[in-house]
């Protein structure tokens, strides 16, 4: 972590950037007056929502909350149907 006065960070910044660039810094402080005011980090993108939405792709997801909610009967259905052969009298 370096820390850079502000006139400094002036004439510098294009190294100063290139530092961050190259992973050689992970962030910069810059001061005024020998006080820090400011930080510069790499900048990271942000996480995309929905990246993983092709794993789902090929599947047949129900498109509707009356589709969803049927499937609470078959699921029920089926509970009662293996308790009632159950492997363990």
């Amino acid at each position: 972590m370096a820390t850079v006065n502000m006139h400094d960070a002036k004439t510098r910044l294009s190294s100063l950037v290139e530092g961050l660039e190259s992973g050689r810094e992970n962030e910069i402080i810059l001061a005024r007056n020998g006080k820090p005011v400011a930080k510069l980090v790499p900048f990271s993108s942000p996480v995309r929502i929905g990246a993983g939405k092709h794993i789902f792709a090929g599947l047949d997801l129900p498109k509707t909350l009356e589709e969803f909610n049927k499937l609470d009967k078959e699921i029920a259905k089926d509970f009662e149907e293996s308790a009632k052969s159950s492997l363990f009298p």
